[in-house]
């Protein structure tokens, strides 16, 4: 005997695995799947949008996964501006907490996105202004108060070693809000390049390659590094001098050179910050201040709490979080 849907919502097949959604989102087809979940395309009857629809693969299978599940919930519902991907909508087809098992996330659908635009095509220097000011203006909009403590068991999404920070990699010294730049400038490098320009095949290689650019660490930034090891590591390599970002980059301007001099640097104490990298002259053409919102501090604490598995499915936590979601009116489809 086939099980009932809940009114309103219909069961389809997708590559083997059953997904069970409102009415209102109709023509299923999968767009992307990992580790952790499946990602389809639909079309939103309500708003006549395509969105994107992820379905989380078995989120309450261990305490590990049910803690990841709820952290990605929240961390889209703080998530509301124009420049990050948020959420228009969760649901789930349960109606019961012993029954729930599965949610799913609507998202706007991304027809394309960095990586596949940067293969299509060499990017032109404005693009690649608009885009790292985006890209800048998000990081100013997402203050999660440096909630990495979790990201050490969140092995689950995982940064590419290729734009993590070097303090990140060797977990040299307590991260700041920098690390991020970090990447942030990986990514503008790309962009000006058509390549990545860190490449290292492991850990260790990831940090040769960058200190063939930045050149080895000062003194004064290895009496910073909390680790003997990675003190001695440092100090055991051949010393390398820095290199003129300039040379580099020949074919980019002296203004966009500039924010990779700025972004680049090995110790984030000196590295520029999301608000000082928008000041720079590289953005003028750009710059609406009064857009630069602050956002409002992620409340992390249940993130860093240690609950039975069954806690994180039940009221205060992932089912009612799902429960008190108000879906968004106006979904706009949103374009690089």
């Amino acid at each position: 005997m086939a099980v009932r849907s809940r009114t309103g919502f219909y069961r389809q097949d997708v590559h083997r695995t059953v997904w069970e959604v409102p009415e209102r989102y109709r023509d299923l087809k999968q767009v992307g799947t990992g580790a952790y979940g499946t990602v389809c395309s639909a079309w939103d009857r309500r708003t006549g949008t395509q969105v994107a629809i992820k379905k989380l693969h078995r989120p309450f299978q261990s305490k590990l996964f049910a803690k990841r599940a709820y952290r990605e919930l929240r961390l889209l519902k703080h998530m509301k501006h124009e420049n990050v991907i948020g959420l228009f909508d969760v649901f789930t087809a349960e109606i019961s907490l012993d029954r729930f098992h599965d949610f799913y996330l609507v998202m706007p659908y991304m027809g394309t996105d960095l990586s596949k635009l940067m293969k299509l095509e060499r990017l032109s220097e404005d693009r690649v202004q608009f885009l790292v000011y985006q890209i800048l203006k998000g990081l100013k909009i997402l203050d999660f108060g440096l909630a990495r403590q979790a990201d050490v068991e969140m092995t689950g999404y995982v940064v590419t070693r290729w734009y993590r920070a070097p303090e990140v990699i060797l977990n040299w010294m307590r991260y700041t809000q920098t690390v991020d730049m970090w990447s942030a400038g990986c990514i503008m490098a790309e962009m000006l390049l058509g390549k990545p320009l860190f490449k290292g095949n492991d850990h260790l290689d990831q940090l040769r390659e960058i200190m063939k650019i930045t050149g080895t660490p000062t003194a004064d930034f290895v009496v910073k590094l909390q680790s003997q090891d990675a003190k001695n590591y440092i100090r055991s390599l051949p010393k390398v001098p820095k290199k003129d970002l300039h040379a580099v980059f020949s074919d980019a301007s002296s203004n966009a050179v500039c924010v990779l001099e700025r972004m680049l640097l090995l110790d984030p104490e000196h590295r520029v910050s999301a608000s000082e990298a928008l000041a720079l002259p590289f953005f003028g053409d750009f710059r609406d201040v009064e857009e630069e919102t602050e956002a409002l501090p992620y409340d992390q604490t249940m993130d860093n709490t240690d609950l039975p598995l069954d806690q994180w499915k039940r009221k205060g936590h992932t089912f009612t979080e799902i429960l008190t979601f108000r879906p968004t009116t106006d979904s706009k489809e949103t374009s690089l």
